[in-house]
């Protein structure tokens, strides 16, 4: 029979009580506490710092003592000399509440930067490094890939809750289909190409001799078979998701495109739902007032006033001087208007005029087909002057004309928008995924000028390439 590890019942009872809010803000000052290495408090430092994990209110001496006593009866804290510290029960509730309030808090997302980041690491991972170094890029790359994972996981079950509940307002599924559609363009477009480069680099590597390079970089002093085996499952998860046949990158990529299918015809519904009426719900009203009608002639009052069918009026004729007739009088008090024999007949009135000529586009396509050409060939000129054989300052960058310095500026933007990786190094690219910039903060201050004015800025280092 297979079992599972039981939580202890007391672990988080805390939490349900009817002092939960004073035990939980407690817990989170000796949580404070041991970030910082401070292992004990007494009781006067737990007052002291109640204030500072968000706690506004008075405690007064006796309802903390009991906080701590009833802390201390569920094993979460031990108790020296009137000095308190977190059990490995307590490091344990501190640790699951944090991650509750987490979850309950953050949105998962799919973000392409972390997928570059367990590219790169597999990168550094290939060449030749010493145990330190090993150590470090692995536990970078496992970092990165737990927040693939998490995020992947969070988004999936938000997108799926999404769909579950039938009483989500229209706007939220505005924003929904918004966020789908940027993630499809961001993530989906160029995810066969990274899913390959990340495969590729997982092949290359030698998992056990990296294990065994890094376990000797990590300095452990126990507990060495552990650790080789977390680091062994972390990499079997790596593979399934990218290196296995299939990987579990290509379920992610099923699943998001059959949600997007689902997600429009759920807005579609609610679209459909929040119209006031639709045509056979009109009919059966209509029906309704029609057969609550006493007589004939209200029934034919009810139809003109529901379809409009009345004699023809020819409505578009005029008086010779139409300022003479009040606009609130009835048609049937005015005087007649002249109307056309031709216009009696077919419709038509007797002067028409003669046809327009077709319009020659020739001119306006050559003119169109010119001006295209002429946009590619200042785009390349752009990009041949903002292009770097390496990484470089910004303010080294001279002579450079105004549209080129505007399309290196929005390139600089969206690195500064996006996540640095582990070295503080920032990527991103251009729509058309053209160009790349690798950016990094440097010290001092540039000063670029144009035709059109001057601007200063933090000198960043940037490197622009081409894909």
């Amino acid at each position: 029979m297979t079992t599972f590890p039981r939580v202890p019942a007391d672990l988080f009872r805390f939490t349900t009580t009817a002092h939960a809010e004073l035990h939980t803000a407690v817990m989170r000052v000796f949580g404070v506490a041991n970030e910082r290495l401070q292992t004990v408090l007494t009781a006067d430092d737990v007052q002291q710092r109640l204030r500072h994990v968000g706690w506004s209110e008075q405690v007064t001496d006796d309802d903390l003592q009991a906080s701590l006593t009833a802390l201390r009866g569920w094993g979460l804290l031990d108790a020296t000399q009137q000095r308190y510290g977190l059990t490995r029960l307590g490091e344990a509730a501190c640790a699951g509440l944090q991650q509750a309030l987490d979850t309950l808090t953050s949105n998962g997302s799919l973000q392409t930067a972390v997928l570059d980041a367990i590219a790169a690491h597999l990168d550094e991972l290939q060449k030749p490094l010493d145990d330190r170094g090993s150590f470090t890029a692995l536990t970078q790359l496992e970092g990165h890939l737990e927040a693939f994972e998490t995020g992947t996981t969070r988004f999936n079950a938000d997108l799926q809750r999404l769909l579950r509940d039938e009483q989500t307002d229209l706007a939220t599924f505005q924003d929904v289909k918004r966020t789908t559609i940027t993630y499809l363009r961001d993530f989906i477009a160029d995810l066969d190409a990274r899913k390959q480069k990340i495969r590729e680099a997982i092949a290359s590597i030698d998992a056990a001799e990296l294990h065994e390079r890094a376990r000797n970089g990590a300095g452990l002093h126990q507990s060495d078979e552990l650790w080789l085996q977390q680091r062994k499952e972390r990499w079997s998860n790596l593979k399934s998701w990218f290196h296995d046949n299939p990987p579990r990158v290509d379920e992610l990529q099923d699943v998001s495109r059959k949600a997007i299918v689902q997600l429009l015809r759920v807005l579609d519904r609610i679209s459909e739902q929040r119209k006031p009426t639709n045509t056979a719900a009109d009919f059966r009203a209509l029906a309704l007032w029609f057969a609550r009608t006493e007589t004939e002639d209200e029934a034919h009052e009810l139809f003109n006033a529901a379809f409009g069918l009345w004699p023809a009026r020819h409505a578009h004729l005029a008086h010779a001087d139409g300022e003479l007739m009040p606009s609130g009088e009835a048609w049937h008090n005015t005087p007649p208007v002249p109307v056309s024999p031709q216009l009696r007949a077919t419709g038509k009135q007797e002067h028409i005029g003669s046809t327009g000529k077709v319009r020659n586009v020739d001119e306006v396509r050559r003119n169109r087909r010119e001006r295209a050409q002429k946009e590619r060939e200042e785009l390349e000129h752009a990009w041949s002057q903002i292009q770097t054989d390496g990484a470089v300052r910004i303010s080294t960058l001279t002579n450079l004309d105004h549209d080129t310095f505007h399309r290196l500026i929005d390139l600089v933007g969206r690195a500064l928008g996006s996540d640095p990786d582990s070295t503080g190094t920032r990527t991103a690219g251009t729509s058309d995924g053209r160009m790349q910039i690798n950016l990094r903060n440097a010290r001092g201050w540039a000063t670029m000028t144009t035709q059109k004015g001057t601007l200063s800025g933090p000198d960043y280092v940037i490197d622009v390439q081409s894909r």
